[in-house]
């Protein structure tokens, strides 16, 4: 396992170095075999393509060789300002996946997701599905902290939604549950409000998805628990294979 995760480090830093070649200095060289390397962006703030190498001794499809591959990205402008680049914790087979909207103070320090005030309310929340943080993922829409946790921007949110695709694609869930507006309009490609997105079962490529309410918007509104507590035990039928 070692030896696999070495090759992977390998390779992210050798294709970002061919790729910094192209994009900077205008250098041609060959590519190594088994090294992919992803078209440079014509339009600054563009979405980019997220380029996975498929076999670096060995096929090479896991979540940890992906965090190598994109941990030092800098292509916007949050990569700059970051302490650490928060990209998810918990099983990486998980059925149910949490996506919130971006780091806040604590997890840019720790470079965990959710681990805040905000994060021990969603624990409770975990838990109370008699569930564990460790049987489930968590992470989230932008993989590192907005200055001041200001709202995300359109471009800082096109940048980072192929990182969280690709995830998705990696983890394979049962069920996703998205905790806030963003991640749930990023996810479903909506314009609608929280109050209309929640309270209805959604669809992601084939996943059964279910939006409902940040865990920091409910420490401002208390409110709001009840209905988030019927959201997750909608979430956990799911979860439980149970049809709705």
């Amino acid at each position: 396992m070692e030896d696999r995760l070495e090759a992977c480090q390998i390779a992210a830093q050798m294709r970002r170095y061919l790729e910094d070649l192209r994009l900077f200095e205008g250098r041609d060289f060959v590519v190594p075999a088994g090294i992919e390397i992803a078209a440079p962006q014509e339009v600054v703030g563009a979405a980019v393509e997220v380029a996975v190498p498929q076999e670096v001794g060995g096929k090479v499809e896991d979540l940890e060789c992906f965090r190598q591959q994109i941990c030092e990205c800098t292509r916007c402008a949050l990569g700059e300002t970051r302490q650490k680049f928060v990209f998810g914790a918990g099983n990486p087979h998980a059925d149910l996946v949490f996506i919130g909207e971006a780091p806040g103070a604590e997890e840019d320090r720790l470079g965990e997701p959710f681990v805040g005030a905000a994060g021990q309310l969603l624990t409770r929340i975990i838990e109370a599905m008699h569930l564990r943080r460790e049987e489930v993922y968590i992470c989230n829409m932008l993989k590192c902290r907005p200055p001041n946790n200001r709202d995300p921007d359109p471009q800082e949110i096109d940048t980072c939604k192929p990182y969280l695709e690709r995830q998705l694609d990696l983890i394979q869930p049962k069920v996703i549950c998205t905790l806030g507006r963003f991640a749930a309009q990023t996810l479903l490609q909506s314009t609608e409000s929280m109050g209309r997105l929640r309270g209805q079962l959604h669809d992601y490529r084939g996943i059964p998805l279910v939006c409902t309410y940040h865990p920091a918007a409910l420490l401002r509104n208390p409110q709001w628990k009840r209905p988030t507590w019927d959201d997750m035990r909608q979430v956990r039928r799911l979860y439980d294979g149970m049809e709705l």
